[in-house]
């Protein structure tokens, strides 16, 4: 991948309409030997790859996962018309790749959020399996939009715990979906307008398991340039312990053209490839009483895979 300074955010504009401004970056925490992140930040797709399994497995799985993302036409033409199917099929192929490359002995999640065209109309298509988190700051209201495939989360959804017991339950870091290990490799999806302003975090439980969803939304909402605030974010994350790898990717989107008075959720419905997408849950955070400062444009940027500095 390009090296970026940290002063620098890359700006994607293949054309008139929805610009994107993007800052990403990875590292490997104060406790870990190797980085196990994989990440791909390059229009339209924007994700972020979890490893596990130790013993450079889980980076194995990763880097398999993003490759796979990366190999679709459309990061190569830039063209915004992937849809949850052509998305599901690349997962299947990763899936394949990590067990035949493992031996199902490592796996990896994956969460992002794929900018697609429909009508004429930018979406944010958001996808999730496993742990690591999209969020989204739009219009004052800061949402996760997905939702942890997790042990904890299982017990938060059946009331038998509440969200803040979960942050320090035991059995907090246990998947119950990924890539590569175990039955269950679906992905979960959800299709929301893109708004005017909208805020995009992209990141693993490196992040999330160090600070908490209130922080987070502090340093999005105070810090205008998204390379800027991926690095408060990440410095943040070491500060608070580092005690896994740390990867995250903001987008930022201006100069939308959505004319429809969509608002900052789309219910549950069809998307024109037939796929249902459901509604993003809540974050547990107060909404934010100041807009954002407009990001500042730069030059473009292009598709990561982690190593152990911040971009």
């Amino acid at each position: 991948m390009n090296q970026h300074p940290a002063s620098v955010s890359p700006t994607i504009q293949p054309g008139p309409g929805l610009r994107l401004s993007v800052g990403y970056g990875t590292d490997r925490g104060l406790r870990r030997e190797l980085n196990e992140d994989s990440y791909i930040a390059s229009d339209p797709v924007f994700a972020v790859a979890d490893g596990m399994g130790g013993h450079e497995a889980g980076e194995i799985a990763s880097g398999l996962c993003v490759r796979a993302l990366a190999g679709m036409p459309q990061v190569a033409s830039g063209e915004r018309s992937i849809t949850a199917a052509v998305l599901q099929q690349y997962l299947v192929r990763a899936d394949s790749s990590i067990r035949d490359a493992t031996g199902g002995r490592a796996g990896t999640t994956l969460t992002g959020a794929v900018v697609v065209e429909q009508m004429g109309m930018p979406y944010w298509l958001v996808l999730n399996i496993g742990d690591s988190r999209t969020y989204r700051l739009s219009q004052g209201r800061f949402e996760q939009i997905s939702v942890d495939h997790s042990e904890v989360q299982e017990l938060v959804d059946a009331g038998e715990i509440t969200a803040q017991e979960a942050t320090v339950h035991p059995r907090r870091h246990v998947v119950t979906r990924a890539l590569g290990t175990g039955d269950e490799t679906e992905a979960d999806y959800w299709l929301l307008p893109v708004e005017e302003g909208d805020r995009v975090l992209v990141c693993s439980d490196g992040l999330t398991g160090e600070l908490p969803d209130d922080e987070i939304l502090q340093i999005l909402s105070t810090t205008a340039d998204p390379q800027e605030a991926v690095d408060a974010l990440i410095q943040a994350a070491l500060r608070s312990g580092g005690r896994d790898n740390v990867t995250a990717i903001v987008v930022d989107a201006s100069n939308v053209s959505n004319d429809d008075g969509a608002g900052t959720t789309a219910p549950r419905h069809t998307s024109a490839d037939g796929d249902e997408v459901t509604l993003p849950r809540p974050a547990a955070a107060a909404p934010v009483t100041q807009p954002l400062p407009e990001p500042a444009a730069e030059a473009p940027g292009n598709a990561g895979e982690p190593d152990d500095d911040r971009r």
